[in-house]
């Protein structure tokens, strides 16, 4: 079985990858989205849910936030060599500069209609909301910007149904999404 394991920080991660995976993973490859209780839960057990995973075949794609880390590369090392030591060092290992939410702010769009709400896209093309991987704090952004309608899991739902996956505003959504797509390749 051709299988996609997504290894994710967090509840509302889930909840964004099962709005956007559809639209860039084809049928035939099952997907798999697996919440840990934050980062260090995903750190504590990621060497032993892959090593003792029950499809040897399966590709593990690990994501989670940077949040205050200070080095996205030293972190994305930490995790690779996690992954490594569990036996699956080819495993995709995904960064969000600095919270997933910046993923949301980057498309407006998909935040007014994912929480129907009206006259955000206008703001798109303020400076900030161009390179939204530089918010400090997205979730706070966000949080101000939708007025306190955005609750994490239930608007990552919301809007990851809705976010354009050629969406190139976020270089870590587009890293995401590249990502994803060279793997469904590998295993297509």
């Amino acid at each position: 079985m051709r299988e996609l394991v997504f290894l994710l920080e967090e509840e509302s991660a889930k909840g964004m990858l099962e709005g956007l995976l559809p639209r860039i993973v084809p049928p035939g490859i099952v997907c798999r989205c697996i919440p840990f209780e934050g980062k260090q839960d995903l750190k504590r057990q990621l060497v032993r849910k892959i090593k003792y995973y029950q499809n040897r075949d399966a590709f593990f794609v690990v994501m989670r936030d940077r949040d205050s880390h200070p080095d996205c590369i030293a972190l994305k090392a930490e995790f690779k060599s996690l992954c490594s030591e569990a036996g699956k060092p080819d495993a995709l290992i995904r960064i969000a500069c600095c919270e997933l939410e910046s993923f949301y702010l980057a498309d407006l769009q998909a935040v007014e209609k994912g929480l129907g709400l009206t006259g955000l896209v206008r703001l798109q093309g303020k400076a900030k909301f161009r390179a939204p991987d530089t918010i400090l704090s997205p979730s706070k952004e966000l949080d101000v910007l939708t007025g306190g309608r955005y609750q994490k899991v239930g608007g990552s739902r919301a809007i990851g149904l809705l976010l354009d996956p050629e969406n190139t505003r976020s270089t870590s959504f587009k890293h995401l999404v590249s990502g994803i797509r060279r793997v469904v390749d590998f295993l297509s």
